[in-house]
């Protein structure tokens, strides 16, 4: 089945609820926003591929989920620690948005010895229309 933007956010948060409730024993330790980033970004990818026939892009060059009906850029950041950079390449995207959606994953990572927990506390899909910056005056 081809995956839709529906099907995507559907997804999405199913995914939270599930991965809120697993042991991440490969995070425990690690304090690397992007390193915890860059694997909830791909577990969610090999999610969806046990689902859903779709084009992955490269996290590293571009969107992730590059297909002309999904065009969406993940993103995963810390409550404790939100991401601070800038998502803007250049002025026109400041001004005018992205050009694409962004999925933006919120969690709680907390470690034990034995235990570590990524606790999603939210999921928003936000539309391309909706990614320029809206401080400019």
């Amino acid at each position: 089945m081809k995956l839709t933007l529906d099907l995507l956010k559907k997804e999405a948060k199913i995914f939270c609820e599930q991965e809120s409730r697993n042991n991440h024993f490969e995070l425990i330790g690690i304090t690397d926003g992007k390193a915890v980033g860059t694997y909830a970004e791909h577990k969610f990818q090999n999610y969806l591929k046990t689902k859903y026939i779709f084009t992955v892009g490269s996290s590293a060059k571009g969107i992730d989920l590059p297909d002309p009906e999904i065009n969406t850029d993940i993103k995963v950041t810390s409550l404790k620690q939100p991401q601070s950079s800038c998502p803007f390449r250049n002025a026109n995207q400041k001004i005018f948005g992205l050009g694409y959606n962004l999925l933006v994953f919120v969690h709680e990572k907390c470690d034990g010895d034995k235990v570590c927990s990524l606790n999603f506390k939210h999921c928003t899909f936000i539309e391309s229309k909706r990614t320029s910056d809206f401080y400019i005056n």
